[in-house]
């Protein structure tokens, strides 16, 4: 490894990590103003800095600075070194895995192969499910060295439940193999190699024509991997290791200050992983539907054109909804009134600025050359996947937050038997299904 790949290496890593982590407020953001929705409120909108409440994302700010001045709480009869060392578990490996997921295609200039992954493993999924699965002695740590009866019980929670879903979740990968992992003779675990297969295409009755993703191709590994993802993860209907109704937080429930914001970070995190995953094993990664990489290189300036008209869109139409919001939300509990029509007037220059923003978006648009060739052309290509690789993984986030508030937390027996007598049989069915149709196609 030479220094210029030294450097993209590094660049790559605090690039991918600064995001993932940023992503971690804006999903407790989207999850409030979301679930407020969904039941007919407001949600954060009192927390305030000087009259700012930006829609409420200032009520992060507050929950950061909360978690930094609450005291560091310890049972006196807990062990030390384990307390201390499992929520450090269970943050480490949601956040390791993130270095072997693929967001574009890869570049070649100058005889040089730059990847958009920081590590470029042969076997990346299965490193993936290797370390992802570590984050479960985090939680058993937790809950034993806590010394507290509905911790550990928690912990033991955790364990069955995480044990039992990976058993499933290992089960429904095998059909998307079986199909895409297959490289010159070799089963390959690459996940650029698995996003490049679903670049093709199916012809249905020749009618029409679908892209080769493992939605239509593995419809029941689908439904399987999603749900176990969900259970791992501990998210509603699944989160029996936390339970606060019976287990008053489970297996965190000894913990407080930043321990807790470890483990709050930790379940966001995993929870991008997660979707992260099921874009690329069954919705073609940073495919584009139809379009492949070398047709993007070679028409690199319509697309900058596209990109730029779409980001221009999405700005006016941002500034419109923004504008609409320090319209109708100029309540601030706490400001005098004299002091609301100072922070409205400051507001809306921000909101003025997005709309300024989007129409330059706009006329840059139809100033961007016809033709991009070269490095610049690449980059463009590889911009556009970003663009679709973030759009596919933004949907299944948000349907993280649809499911949690739409249905009911399962009971512990229910969780045990949907995992063993239903999910994973039918994982197993999926199996023997992919190979009997495989062969008789062969």
């Amino acid at each position: 490894m030479d220094l210029i790949e030294l450097i993209w290496m590094l660049i790559k890593l605090v690039v991918v990590v600064n995001v993932f982590l940023s992503l971690v407020p804006v999903l407790v953001w989207l999850e409030r103003r979301s679930s407020a929705f969904m039941q007919d409120r407001l949600g954060p909108n009192r927390t305030n800095i000087f009259g700012f409440k930006v829609f409420g994302i200032i009520q992060n700010v507050a929950d950061v600075v909360k978690f930094l001045l609450k005291e560091d709480f310890r049972p006196a009869a807990a062990d030390r070194l384990m307390f201390n060392l499992g929520p450090w578990l269970v943050f480490l490996p949601a956040v390791i895995v993130v270095i072997v997921i693929p967001f574009a295609d890869v570049i070649t200039y100058g005889g040089r192969t730059f990847s958009f992954q920081v590590a470029d493993l042969d076997a990346g999924l299965l490193f993936i499910l290797a370390i992802a699965s570590l984050g479960v002695y985090g939680f058993i740590m937790s809950g034993w060295a806590s010394n507290n009866k509905f911790s550990l019980l928690g912990a033991m929670r955790s364990c069955a439940q995480m044990i039992s879903y990976e058993v499933t979740l290992g089960l429904s990968v095998i059909g998307v193999l079986m199909i895409y992992g297959t490289h010159n003779g070799t089963s390959s675990f690459e996940l650029n190699h698995l996003i490049r297969a679903q670049g093709e295409t199916l012809d249905v009755f020749g009618l029409f024509t679908l892209p080769k993703w493992g939605i239509f191709v593995q419809p029941l590994g689908f439904i399987l991997f999603l749900a176990a993802s969900y259970a791992e993860t501990n998210r509603l209907p699944f989160d029996m290791p936390e339970d606060e109704a019976a287990l008053v937080a489970g297996y965190h429930t000894e913990y407080g200050g930043m321990k807790f914001a470890v483990f709050f970070m930790s379940e966001y995190v995993a929870m991008v992983t997660a979707s992260c995953l099921v874009v690329i094993l069954f919705f073609g990664g940073w495919q584009i539907p139809w379009v492949p990489t070398a047709l993007l290189v070679e028409h690199a300036g319509l697309v900058a054109q596209i990109l730029l008209f779409l980001i221009g869109l999405h700005l006016l139409g941002g500034a419109i909804f923004f504008r609409h919001l320090v319209t109708h939300e100029r309540y601030a509990y706490g400001i005098k009134p004299a002091h609301r029509k100072i922070t409205d007037k400051l507001k809306r220059p921000g909101v003025y600025a997005m709309g300024l923003a989007g129409i330059a978006c706009l006329g840059l648009a139809f100033a961007v050359p016809d033709q991009i060739d070269g490095l610049a052309g690449s980059l463009v290509a590889a911009a556009a996947q970003i663009g679709a690789f973030a759009a596919k993984l933004g949907f299944f986030l948000f349907l993280y937050v649809w499911v949690r508030w739409t249905i009911p937390r399962f009971r512990y027996d229910q969780v045990m038997r949907l995992g063993w007598k239903m999910l994973m049989p039918l994982a197993l069915f999926n199996i023997f299904v992919t190979g009997a149709v495989s062969l008789a196609l062969s």
